[in-house]
């Protein structure tokens, strides 16, 4: 019990420094980072690339994705009504100090299902795609999205991390059972033998990055202006 409840107190210590790093500027940008309807376009091209690259089979993908977001939100809300471990922006011990820019979510935060979900989207696609371009850039983002999480004050590190974990499971195992899915119907498999193309990954990296630009410029002007902050 010594070691968890030091590490529940690195853990609480590590959430307050990197939550108390904060401007107006990144309260809106985190806020608009973590909402999933910021990445619809985002999304939507992968989904176009995969029906594009893989033609009928995509249909095979397109439920190893849905069954692979349904898997990390459902077992990190099993997780967190399990251990019930209160978010910081509950917790009575810690919520008076915490920078709590976002206040949706329930009570509890351990795992965090946005890491969960992220960290799965993002394992399995690059266990799909095999792509050096797109796995450097899809980890980090996944990453930037959970960070999105702590700063804006709604979970611990160790929720984070934990989601993580969850997620990468997650995903290499759906990806394992796509693998194995295709190979018991075709005894071919395609997957492993169509690597996604530097022009393909180059757009989906460009597009991101367009994403997270306009969030930046939207929400400066609108500082700029007093339309918001006040």
């Amino acid at each position: 019990m010594d070691i968890i409840n030091e590490l529940i107190a690195w853990d609480k210590a590590l959430f307050l420094f990197l939550n108390g790093i904060h401007s107006p500027l990144w309260d809106y940008t985190m806020t608009l980072f973590t909402l999933t309807p910021t990445w619809l376009l985002f999304y939507a091209l992968i989904l176009f690339i995969i029906g594009k690259k893989y033609g009928k089979k995509s249909l095979f993908i397109f439920v190893g994705i849905t069954l692979l977001i349904i898997c990390s939100d459902q077992f990190a809300g099993v997780l967190k009504h399990t251990i019930q471990r209160l978010r910081p922006s509950n917790d009575p011990t810690i919520n008076q100090l915490a920078h709590v820019f976002f206040t949706k979510g329930g009570q509890f935060g351990f795992v965090s299902a946005h890491a969960a979900n992220t960290f799965a989207f993002a394992t399995f696609s690059t266990l799909l795609f095999k792509n050096s371009r797109y796995t450097a850039f899809i980890f980090p983002w996944a990453l930037i999205i959970a960070y999105s999480r702590i700063y804006l004050g709604v979970h611990y590190p160790g929720d984070v991390l934990g989601g993580a974990i969850l997620g990468i499971g997650i995903g290499i195992g759906i990806f394992k059972l796509l693998i194995f899915s295709e190979y018991r119907l075709s005894r071919i498999n395609l997957f492993a033998r169509n690597p996604m193309k530097d022009r393909e990954a180059n757009r989906i990296i460009i597009t991101g990055l367009f994403i997270m630009t306009m969030c930046l410029i939207i929400v400066a002007l609108l500082l700029q202006n007093g339309l918001i902050g006040k």
